[in-house]
């Protein structure tokens, strides 16, 4: 081999190195290195030329995709547009699970489908060791089926924050140092999927899916994973130099605490933690605010 071919040899070597470290621990390059169809592979299609990924829900299933690793703390995030006109009794969901059962970890967006020209509505969820029935709702102050928008979950050692372009909507405080358990241990797959429950999502299960209007469609893109894989480097999600543990992501900022405040006194339509008919006494990490 001459020197030049051993050169070119070496780059090609590492420019392949660096680009695969940087898909596993940075972000996806693209959907199919990053990500798998799981559920009804017939229903995920490319859209808009390849750049974005479609899911489909018809009477005869619904649809799914999950990451192929694990991950451990990071932010996690995707472009979504969701079901137009009349989406009653569907739900696309953008969550994370660490697919254990009765003691899994999971934080869940739910966009809850509706009749046409009606808010939007989107449920978030967060798990802890199997333990769930943490509801809470905002009604969209937009029509996110008109467009895509983006929404982000943050989760360090701190909390977990739940993003819509930007503006926090939902905090989780770590409170181990009140004896209350945390996500912190189980590392999680992110998964997105578009589903019919109309026994439940639009108004309690009172509106029912009109099948007459499917195939349904929601549009996914931009996914963007920047955190600790599992199986991955040791010691990554211990490491207090990872930037989302930085002492800027350790709370909210003041901007981002007035808009949190905006978002829950004009758009919350349902909080667990003043439901006193489920709640007589309110579960104890509703004490601790934000």
């Amino acid at each position: 081999m001459t020197t030049t071919s051993l050169r070119n040899s070496v780059l090609v070597f590492t420019l392949y190195a660096l680009a695969f470290s940087l898909s596993v621990s940075a972000r996806p390059a693209t959907f199919l290195q990053d990500f798998k169809v799981f559920y009804a592979d017939y229903h995920v299609k490319q859209a808009e030329g390849g750049r974005a990924i479609q899911l489909v829900l018809d009477q005869s299933s619904g649809s799914g995709f999950g990451s192929r690793y694990k991950y451990l703390n990071g932010r996690f995030s995707m472009k979504i547009k969701l079901v137009p006109g009349d989406s009653a009794g569907t739900v696309t969901a953008f969550y994370l699970n660490s697919d254990t059962g009765n003691v899994r970890d999971e934080l869940d967006f739910e966009f809850l489908g509706n009749r046409s020209g009606q808010p939007y509505t989107v449920q978030t969820n967060v798990y802890v060791h199997g333990k769930g029935d943490r509801e809470e709702r905002i009604n969209l102050w937009f029509d996110p089926s008109l467009d895509y928008h983006t929404y982000t979950i943050m989760w360090n050692h701190c909390h977990c924050v739940f993003y819509v372009d930007e503006i926090p909507i939902r905090v989780f405080k770590n409170n181990e140092a009140k004896g209350l358990p945390y996500l912190k241990y189980q590392p999680m797959v992110i998964y997105s999927t578009l589903w019919e429950a109309d026994d439940w999502a639009t108004r309690g299960g009172l509106e029912k899916i009109d099948w007459s209007k499917a195939p349904f469609n929601a549009y996914y893109k931009d996914f963007d994973i920047e955190g600790c894989p599992v199986p991955g480097p040791t010691g990554c999600s211990s490491n207090p130099k990872n930037w989302w543990e930085g002492a800027a992501y350790q709370q909210l900022s003041a901007d981002e605490a007035r808009r949190y405040r905006w978002v829950r006194m004009n758009h919350m339509v349902y909080d667990y933690c003043t439901d006193k008919a489920r709640y007589p006494v309110p579960p104890p990490e509703c004490r601790d605010g934000i």
